[in-house]
């Protein structure tokens, strides 16, 4: 694994992560409150399949400088800055939780230089018509999010506060973590070493404008989304999927927001069949 810092055009700093072998690039876009390092559960898939991981910590996150109001489109930007510097033309995006999110918006601003996407329980657009978007969300879930409605001072407050955030683990969610997936633990518990700033940029992301349609995306894009998810229920893939031309939804009646990781393999033999 190579880890660079990568001086943007603006100045700031993003920590950069390169697996820097494989034959089609692939940007991972990791969840909240995580550090960006490529998923190591699915390296056995990418060697297999010739993937080259490229990845980075979301501005606030690890050696990433924050940038503050920054959207779907804006991290697009800094996709770009990567992509450039590394000298790779076209990619593929994938991104788990909020991170499929940022995959969408990726490829509504990159356009034809995107291949393919991948999402495990993106989060849809917020205010759209034909969502009820709290609906069904873990109560931690509404409380935070909405606290992000009240902009970046009210939302510092709320995680000042002390507030634990509790996810609603199933049995099922144990167990995942007691495998290969125990990984998402050690990326989620260096998520916030920096402070609490890229967690709270990300929440006000999601319920604020992302600056870009992914209804205009024109690579095919797979959804995959589990229907016992509590953090981000699965009628935000439904949504998704019935307003994105070129999406294909595969629901999976049984997996949670934390099992639907064990679908990602499946996610990747999709990337590798497209013509």
């Amino acid at each position: 694994m190579n880890e660079t810092d990568l001086q943007l055009s603006d100045g700031r700093t993003l920590h950069v992560y390169d697996t820097g072998r494989g034959d089609l690039p692939v940007f991972w876009n990791h969840g909240t409150p995580n550090l960006g390092a490529p998923p190591e559960p699915l390296f056995p898939a990418a060697e297999r399949l010739g993937l080259r991981w490229i990845s980075f910590d979301r501005p606030g996150y690890g050696g990433s400088t924050p940038a503050p109001g920054r959207t779907m489109a804006s991290v697009a930007g800094d996709v770009e800055q990567v992509a450039d510097a590394l000298g790779i033309d076209r990619f593929a995006v994938v991104g788990y939780s909020g991170g499929g999110s940022y995959a969408l918006g990726t490829a509504a601003v990159l356009r034809e230089r995107v291949r393919a996407v991948v999402t495990l329980a993106a989060i849809a657009p917020y205010g759209v018509d034909g969502l009820d978007w709290f609906d069904a969300m873990v109560p931690s879930g509404v409380a935070s999010l909405r606290a992000a409605l009240g902009g970046r001072q009210v939302k510092e407050a709320w995680e000042a506060s002390g507030v634990e955030y509790d996810p609603e683990f199933t049995a099922q969610d144990h167990a995942l973590f007691e495998g290969p997936w125990g990984w998402l633990g050690k990326v989620a518990g260096g998520g916030l070493t920096a402070g609490p700033y890229g967690l709270i940029d990300d929440d006000i992301s999601y319920v604020t404008p992302w600056g870009c349609d992914p209804a205009t995306i024109i690579a095919p894009m797979l959804l995959l989304h589990g229907d016992r998810d509590g953090i981000i229920p699965s009628s935000h893939g439904r949504w998704l999927a019935a307003h994105c031309p070129t999406a294909e939804l595969r629901s999976f009646p049984t997996d949670s927001h934390f099992t639907i990781v064990e679908q990602a393999d499946s996610g990747l033999d999709w990337l590798d069949n497209l013509p």
